[in-house]
């Protein structure tokens, strides 16, 4: 370390082993490093985690080579309290050591802060990087807080002071980029690109004040953007060091004329480096021709993405209490069934347990969904800092409990729910996440849904039910894991490695499809078998050879390697999830072979036990029926 060293901690979320890009902590250090006052003066890096890391583990990192004179943590709910731990050792070594937190977690709670953290000493109340520049500053000066904007502070007799808030910057290009600047390092010892996704921000701030939501308080309600220039050398030196998928930090992306722009530079970066291949975002809740204009394209050039629905909910009460009514999402259904006709990947979004909502329109709301989009990441409802809902929770009649290792408030009941409907759709929400969300059977609901007549929050229960009843090692498994906490993160996992990695679990969905098919009018039964076979062959490949696939070859195409395999169905089961998805299903089609080959994306062992169903949606089986013979 030099003679005065600052370090800033990033960490990655829960169980992620793979290293994520520490976008936040590259702010910090790219603007003390390029701050003419600190530049030849401090020693700046960061400390970037994985989500598996230990409060032990990063303390021992943290220590061993002489702790810094400054050490600044971006705290969100699910590293809080490993954080906590981790400054409290930071302090015993070196007590006269500065410790900052910032992050959305952390802003405007300083008096908990404080309370549950004596270690901490600043809380950053806003957008980090010119008051950490101005925290540093002043540390190494050795003069007092009381003059920087933005941040909350421990007294010298122990009171909390709280400092004005401090002004948006309207010029973001001031910003200097972690990327430009090297502050962030993008390729591994190896040379490759050294995170799961590069993480990029095109601008800041959010118009909307959701109920659920510190998104537009934490950032500004007014939209700020950076530089078209900028942007494009970002990407560029993204795609040199060899990042496949841009994930985009913004709040509403296809909203602005500049967004369009963006995916223009993406485009032609690609065509010149051959990455990035995929982009991933928050899109737009109102969806206007920019939107349009910029999905056009994406499939015109083959970039790939998942497109949201962020609905929340489809009960008006429900809608109202969130504060959402000014956005026109409830106009949906031509867009999701624009989305399925031109066969891009969608999924919507739903919270359980919002004021207003009870577990008959919830399901209802599901179920109207899934005629149009299967995939539906339902999550329950989080009492987030500085948001309306944790404000008026006294009005709502909220008893929450904190996580088993997050700093989350998970609602146990409301005025309106009672701790046993929650209960109930708890599990469903489980089993929902398991084999919807996650991608484990897709074609299945629509089909299934129309031939029978069936919801698919009906259909998801059906299988749950099965396997309650089973006696089966991966059957207790499944049911242990939907018997844990909602609060404990990390509860899906083992179920969602089961269900990618092993050949006993096509055996349960086969056993329980065997309990359905009695109900299937006759015509139907063949297509119906063989549309479940095509989704449990198609779903993500951790392994072939335990997935009973010994004749999967890895093949290179498009500069990457996938496993590759031929099988023969008697429909052609793509096609008839499309037909069904459109309401156009029509009569059962004779069986007849259809020869298709299954191309999986190599890399989701690295992934199974993943709740990101957002990744997981990359490592589907793309399909091409070849022949009908």
């Amino acid at each position: 370390m030099g003679a005065f060293s600052v370090v800033v901690v990033q960490q990655g979320v829960w169980h992620m082993a793979k290293e994520s890009m520490p976008l936040a902590a590259g702010y910090l250090t790219a603007a003390v490093r390029q701050d003419p006052e600190l530049a030849g003066r401090c020693d700046t890096g960061i400390l970037n985690f994985p989500g598996t890391a230990s409060p032990w583990g990063m303390a021992v990192e943290l220590v061993r080579s002489g702790v810094p004179d400054v050490v600044g943590f971006s705290v969100l709910g699910w590293n809080v309290r490993q954080f906590s731990a981790v400054a409290e050792a930071v302090k015993q070594a070196a007590p006269g050591t500065l410790v900052v937190f910032g992050g959305n977690h952390v802003a405007h709670q300083a008096e908990r802060v404080f309370r549950q953290c004596p270690a901490v000493d600043v809380v950053v109340n806003g957008e980090g990087e010119a008051v950490f520049v101005d925290i540093v500053r002043t540390r190494l000066a050795g003069r007092g807080f009381h003059g920087i904007a933005g941040i909350s502070y421990r007294a010298p007799d122990d009171t909390v002071v709280t400092t004005p808030e401090r002004p948006r910057r309207d010029d973001l290009d001031e910003l200097p980029s972690p990327i430009l600047t090297g502050a962030i390092p993008l390729r591994d010892d190896d040379g490759g690109f050294r995170y799961d996704v590069a993480l990029m921000e095109t601008n800041r701030g959010c118009p909307y004040r959701c109920a659920f939501c510190y998104w537009g308080g934490a950032v500004g309600q007014k939209v700020r953007a950076f530089s078209r220039d900028r942007l494009r050398a970002e990407l560029t030196a993204l795609a040199e060091a060899g990042a496949d998928t841009i994930v985009l930090c913004d709040a509403n992306f296809g909203m602005l004329r500049q967004d369009a722009d963006f995916v223009d530079d993406l485009i032609s970066v690609r065509r010149q480096y051959g990455y990035p291949r995929a982009l991933e975002t928050s899109w737009a809740k109102n969806k206007s021709a920019t939107f349009f204009d910029i999905v056009r394209t994406m499939k015109r050039e083959g970039l790939r993405s998942s497109f949201t629905l962020a609905l929340q909910t489809l009960d008006d009460a429900t809608l109202l209490a969130m504060n959402r009514r000014n956005m026109r999402i409830n106009s949906w259904h031509e867009l999701a069934d624009w989305l399925a006709a031109e066969g891009l990947d969608t999924y919507a979004e739903l919270i359980w347990g919002a004021p207003g909502e009870s577990p008959e329109s919830f399901l209802r709301g599901y179920d109207e969904l899934a005629r149009r989009v299967s995939r539906i990441a339902a999550y329950p409802l989080l009492l987030l800092p500085n948001t309306a809902y944790t404000e008026d929770r006294g009005r709502h009649g909220f008893i929450t409990v904190r996580g088993d290792r997050d700093d989350f408030e998970y609602v146990l009941a409301t005025r309106e729910i009672s701790l046993a409907e929650n209960l109930r759709m708890q599990r469903f929400l489980f089993w929902a996440r398991l084999l919807a969300e996650n991608l484990v059977l897709r074609s299945l609901w629509p089909v299934a849904g129309a031939v029978l007549g069936m919801g698919q929050s009906a259909l998801v229960l059906s299988v749950a039910d099965h396997i309650d009843g089973a006696e089966t090692p991966g059957a207790r498994l499944v049911r242990a894991a939907a018997d844990g906490s909602v609060a404990d993160p990390d509860s899906l996992a083992p179920a969602l490695e089961f269900c990618f990695s092993t050949t006993e679990f096509d055996d349960l969905l086969m056993g329980w499809w065997a309990g359905i098919e009695p109900r299937v009018p006759a015509p139907w039964r063949v297509p119906l078998r063989e549309v479940l076979r095509h989704d449990l062959d198609t779903r993500p490949l951790p392994d072939p050879a335990r997935r009973g696939l010994p004749d999967a070859e890895l093949v290179g195409e498009d500069g990457d390697l996938h496993w590759s395999v031929e099988r023969t169905y008697l429909v052609d089961v793509p096609a008839l999830a499309r037909a069904a998805r459109l309401g156009r299903l029509g009569d059962a089609p004779a069986p007849s072979p259809h020869r298709t080959r299954l191309r999986f994306k190599r890399g989701f062992a690295e992934l199974a036990r993943s709740t990101n169903h957002e990744e997981t949606a990359h490592y589907v089986a793309t399909t091409t029926v070849r022949a009908q013979a």
